[in-house]
């Protein structure tokens, strides 16, 4: 084993004992946005980029890596699927330590590249298969998809007017992982006679059923209005990487719902694992179901 690498392989294996998953993933996560903030401080966040240019971004420019490493299985306009072959300093320290490498690289660095790659560009969202990597397979199977989050917005829109026309509040909800939804609802809470059926708890629960898993790693929750603290407590228990919303729980209240004033940002704040939050998508078309 090279020297430098054995020597990264040591630092990984003592962070691995001393350290919680939350923690390093968090502690990963600023240290890789603290480096883009330096080497990027002219970029326009939310600016195009294709997953060409994210994997490039990731693994070229940012990690360094060879790209006979990291042979490209398919590439479109919306996606690009690769196998990660490169030597890895988690994947060595987990056989030496025992641990498991889909729990390390789901609760440390899924989120973290995610963190980095959307300081480039939120609407391209990093996926990994956790059957499909290493020592269980020969290669990480990884892959960038654009998702256009005004057509998810849109999809939660049109259940926020099915809400109002079968008598609810008029929320709705969609939960996808990449271009896949896994759930899709509206608030029910009026019609079944059950306040705690908002429109993301009944999109959550879809989503969990769909995959046969609480952990919802890698997904997103659209809501078409800011999560009220409940269900943005919920996304965090689920473990899903970001809430998507169009109108923030302090615009609605002024147009007369009943609102709890916490943010989901507070939420996600307190939350054991990372959640990224971002607002304002189709926000007139949001706050018009308020009207």
């Amino acid at each position: 084993m090279d020297p430098s690498f054995r020597e990264k392989v040591e630092s990984q294996i003592e962070k691995l004992r001393t350290c919680t998953l939350p923690a390093l993933e968090r502690e990963v996560a600023s240290r890789r946005t603290e480096w883009f903030r330096q080497c990027h401080s002219g970029h326009t966040k939310r600016s195009w980029a294709s997953p060409r240019r994210g994997f490039e971004f990731l693994f070229h420019e940012y990690m360094g890596l060879d790209e006979r490493d990291l042979p490209i299985i398919a590439e479109s306009e919306r996606e690009i699927l690769w196998e990660s072959r490169n030597p890895c300093p988690t994947l060595e320290a987990c056989k030496l330590t025992g641990l498991d490498p889909r729990r390390i690289c789901r609760g440390v660095y899924e989120k973290s590249t995610q963190a980095l790659l959307s300081c480039l560009d939120p609407g391209l969202r990093f996926l990994r298969s956790y059957v499909e990597i290493r020592p269980y397979s020969e290669y990480c199977q990884e892959r960038i998809v654009r998702v256009d989050f005004d057509q998810m917005m849109r999809l939660a829109i049109t259940e926020a007017e099915a809400s109002r026309r079968t008598g609810n509040k008029g929320y709705g909800a969609v939960v996808a992982i990449g271009n896949q939804i896994i759930g899709q609802a509206h608030d029910t809470a009026f019609t079944e006679r059950d306040p705690i059926l908002h429109a993301e708890v009944n999109a959550i629960r879809q989503a969990v059923r769909h995959l046969g898993d609480p952990n919802l790693s890698g997904a997103v929750l659209f809501s078409s209005c800011e999560p009220c603290p409940m269900c943005s407590s919920l996304a965090a228990w689920a473990n899903v990487s970001a809430i998507v919303y169009g109108a923030s729980i302090q615009e609605t209240a002024r147009l007369g719902k009943i609102r709890i004033h916490v943010s989901a940002t507070e939420i996600a704040e307190k939350a054991p694992g990372m959640i990224e939050i971002i607002g304002g998508v189709l926000r007139e078309e949001c706050l018009a179901l308020c009207s």
